[in-house]
Protein backbone atom coordinates (compact mmCIF):
# COMPACT_ATOMS: atom_id res chain seq x y z
CA UNK A 1 0.00 0.00 0.00
CA UNK A 2 1.50 4.00 -0.74
CA UNK A 3 3.05 4.79 2.27
CA UNK A 4 4.54 8.58 2.92
CA UNK A 5 7.02 9.14 5.78
CA UNK A 6 7.92 12.75 6.41
CA UNK A 7 10.89 13.61 9.06
CA UNK A 8 12.98 16.57 9.57
CA UNK A 9 10.76 19.10 10.80
CA UNK A 10 11.76 21.15 14.46
CA UNK A 11 11.99 24.19 16.13
CA UNK A 12 13.34 27.04 14.27
CA UNK A 13 14.03 30.56 15.19
CA UNK A 14 12.83 33.00 12.31
CA UNK A 15 15.48 33.44 9.15
CA UNK A 16 16.67 29.68 10.08
CA UNK A 17 16.40 26.69 8.12
CA UNK A 18 15.24 23.15 8.11
CA UNK A 19 15.82 20.00 5.28
CA UNK A 20 12.42 17.95 5.15
CA UNK A 21 12.69 14.33 4.16
CA UNK A 22 9.22 12.24 2.68
CA UNK A 23 10.16 8.71 1.98
CA UNK A 24 7.64 7.01 -0.19
CA UNK A 25 6.53 3.40 -1.13
CA UNK A 26 3.67 1.14 -2.76
CA UNK A 27 4.00 2.95 -6.04
CA UNK A 28 6.28 3.68 -8.68
CA UNK A 29 8.28 6.71 -7.27
CA UNK A 30 10.28 7.90 -10.69
CA UNK A 31 6.98 7.89 -12.54
CA UNK A 32 4.72 10.61 -10.42
CA UNK A 33 5.37 14.32 -9.81
CA UNK A 34 5.95 14.69 -6.26
CA UNK A 35 4.54 17.73 -3.66
CA UNK A 36 5.05 19.12 -0.61
CA UNK A 37 2.04 20.55 1.30
CA UNK A 38 1.50 22.02 5.02
CA UNK A 39 -1.77 22.51 7.08
CA UNK A 40 -0.94 25.58 9.65
CA UNK A 41 -3.99 25.26 12.66
CA UNK A 42 -6.66 26.11 12.01
CA UNK A 43 -6.44 26.24 8.06
CA UNK A 44 -6.51 23.97 4.78
CA UNK A 45 -3.85 22.18 3.75
CA UNK A 46 -2.40 23.82 1.18
CA UNK A 47 0.45 23.02 -1.42
CA UNK A 48 3.55 24.05 -0.95
CA UNK A 49 6.22 23.23 -3.92
CA UNK A 50 5.72 19.94 -6.82
CA UNK A 51 8.33 18.48 -8.48
CA UNK A 52 7.55 16.61 -11.59
CA UNK A 53 8.96 12.84 -12.09
CA UNK A 54 11.47 13.44 -15.40
CA UNK A 55 12.05 16.94 -16.32
CA UNK A 56 12.03 17.78 -12.36
CA UNK A 57 10.27 20.54 -13.48
CA UNK A 58 9.22 22.58 -10.08
CA UNK A 59 6.21 24.56 -8.81
CA UNK A 60 6.18 26.66 -5.72
CA UNK A 61 3.59 28.69 -3.54
CA UNK A 62 4.11 32.49 -4.16
CA UNK A 63 4.45 32.61 -0.70
CA UNK A 64 7.74 30.35 -0.63
CA UNK A 65 9.35 31.12 -4.05
CA UNK A 66 12.72 31.97 -3.47
CA UNK A 67 13.10 30.78 0.05
CA UNK A 68 11.95 26.86 -0.27
CA UNK A 69 14.08 24.18 -2.71
CA UNK A 70 11.74 21.14 -3.34
CA UNK A 71 13.86 17.91 -4.72
CA UNK A 72 13.42 14.19 -5.48
CA UNK A 73 16.31 11.15 -5.58
CA UNK A 74 14.30 8.54 -7.71
CA UNK A 75 16.82 5.84 -6.57
CA UNK A 76 16.18 6.13 -2.67
CA UNK A 77 12.02 7.24 -3.65
CA UNK A 78 12.80 10.33 -1.48
CA UNK A 79 11.85 13.95 -1.81
CA UNK A 80 13.32 16.74 0.21
CA UNK A 81 11.94 20.68 0.81
CA UNK A 82 15.13 22.81 1.45
CA UNK A 83 13.55 25.69 3.63
CA UNK A 84 15.71 28.76 3.98
CA UNK A 85 14.94 32.32 5.71
CA UNK A 86 11.85 30.40 7.55
CA UNK A 87 9.47 32.72 8.87
CA UNK A 88 7.00 32.31 11.81
CA UNK A 89 3.88 32.05 9.04
CA UNK A 90 5.81 28.83 7.77
CA UNK A 91 4.42 27.07 11.07
CA UNK A 92 2.80 24.22 10.24
CA UNK A 93 2.66 20.48 9.63
CA UNK A 94 4.43 19.55 6.54
CA UNK A 95 3.24 16.29 4.20
CA UNK A 96 4.51 15.08 1.11
CA UNK A 97 2.15 13.33 -1.91
CA UNK A 98 2.54 12.05 -5.27
CA UNK A 99 1.07 14.62 -8.05
CA UNK A 100 1.48 18.12 -9.14
CA UNK A 101 -1.26 20.61 -8.53
CA UNK A 102 -2.56 18.06 -6.57
CA UNK A 103 -2.69 15.10 -4.51
CA UNK A 104 -2.93 11.75 -6.12
CA UNK A 105 -3.44 9.58 -2.64
CA UNK A 106 -6.29 10.34 -0.68
CA UNK A 107 -3.92 8.96 2.28
CA UNK A 108 -1.42 11.04 3.94
CA UNK A 109 1.16 10.04 6.02
CA UNK A 110 2.02 11.76 9.74
CA UNK A 111 3.47 14.53 8.88
CA UNK A 112 6.35 16.78 9.94
CA UNK A 113 5.72 19.97 12.63
CA UNK A 114 7.89 22.44 11.85
CA UNK A 115 7.56 25.22 14.48
CA UNK A 116 9.36 28.66 13.28
CA UNK A 117 9.27 30.95 16.47
CA UNK A 118 11.60 33.00 18.39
Amino acid sequence: QVQFVESGGGLVQPGGSLRLSCAASGFTFSTYPMSWYRQAAGKERELVAAVRSVSHTTNYADSVKGRFTISRDNAKSTVHLQMNSLKPEDTAVYYCNAGYRGPYYDYWGQGTQVTVSS
